[in-house]
């Protein structure tokens, strides 16, 4: 699978995509949200490993999916409050028309696509594998991610 292309505009007012987000090493696609304990529950690792991962030349981005009407906690201001307050260190977007999700095949947040340096994928899977199999030696199974459902219209 090759990244999937996208455009969407991000908490800072910028549009975004994976050739704006990616290092020279690589890029890796994850969808989170606000309200998702699972999120919740791991962001500040989250941030630790994108800014580890950066140091190795791979970039990140986060999408967020969620139908925001029915989840209000995961509103484009809600997302701007949280990233602010976590001090994102990639662009953060919204996937308004949840066509991003549908291209990766994305289920549940938080979610990880890790993509080498001609934008393959390398990995598919939870958070606690991403830095070893994007710096290392990938598993040789998919790792099933762990999370709440994407929350569809």
């Amino acid at each position: 699978m090759k990244a999937t292309d996208f455009d969407l505009p991000g908490v800072d007012g910028a549009r975004h995509s994976p050739a704006t987000a990616r290092g020279p090493n690589g890029l890796v696609v994850m969808f989170i949200c606000n309200h998702c304990p699972y999120v919740k529950r791991s962001i500040e690792r989250i941030v630790r490993d994108s800014k580890e991962l950066a140091a190795r030349g791979i970039g990140s981005i986060a999408v967020m999916s969620n139908d925001p009407e029915d989840y209000p906690e995961d509103s484009f201001d809600n997302m701007k409050r949280v990233a602010r307050d976590q001090a994102f260190p990639f662009p953060y977007v919204l996937d308004r028309t949840q066509d991003v999700a549908r291209a990766y095949d994305a289920v549940c947040t938080p979610e990880f696509f890790g993509f080498d340096d001609k934008l393959e994928l390398r990995y598919h899977g939870r958070l606690e594998e991403l830095v070893q199999a994007m710096t290392g030696t990938p598993p040789t199974k998919p790792i099933n991610s762990i999370g709440c459902s994407i929350k569809w219209r």
